[in-house]
């Protein structure tokens, strides 16, 4: 399972629009924008989050399947106490840091496609740099990291 921020009403069309054409370039599997703040085997569907503002730092590329073309989130104070709190609440464990970011694509892609892709997000929406959005809602979601189709996942 993972626990998953979402975008507010105002934002996510504008998420969606972006993931939709990045999509339909590069292919992947359709998902719903988010933010992950939380991944364990033992959460329940009765937490809550305050709602936080987010701001983009850039788009980045990763080198997963889940993490190919993404809007890495600036680290501030309010951003990272959310996925610490969710991190301790659900007594996750980690060995990598976290790194908040909103994924628009996920995909198996070459390093030259990757730049292409994090190219072409610039010229569907170039003022996604700085781009501040709030997160409101949780999403409790079961994600099965093999299922690369995305068919098995939900949320719950």
């Amino acid at each position: 399972y993972s626990v998953w921020a979402l975008p507010d009403e105002e934002s996510e069309p504008r998420f969606k629009k972006l993931m939709e054409a990045l999509r339909s370039e590069f292919t992947g599997p359709r998902f719903v924008p988010h933010v992950t703040v939380a991944v364990s085997a033992y959460l329940t569907a009765d937490e809550a989050l305050k709602a936080y503002t987010a701001t983009v730092d850039r788009v980045s590329t990763g080198t997963f399947f889940f993490q190919c073309v993404f809007l890495l989130l600036q680290t501030t104070p309010e951003v990272m106490e959310a996925g610490e709190h969710c991190k301790n609440h659900f007594n996750c464990s980690t060995t990598t840091p976290y790194m908040p970011h909103l994924s628009l694509l996920y995909a198996e892609l070459t390093e030259e496609e990757k730049k292409n892709a994090q190219e072409k997000a610039y010229t569907l929406d170039s003022s996604l740099d700085g781009l501040s959005f709030r997160l409101n809602r949780l999403a409790l979601c079961k994600t099965d990291t093999e299922d690369k189709t995305l068919e098995t996942w939900e949320t719950v």
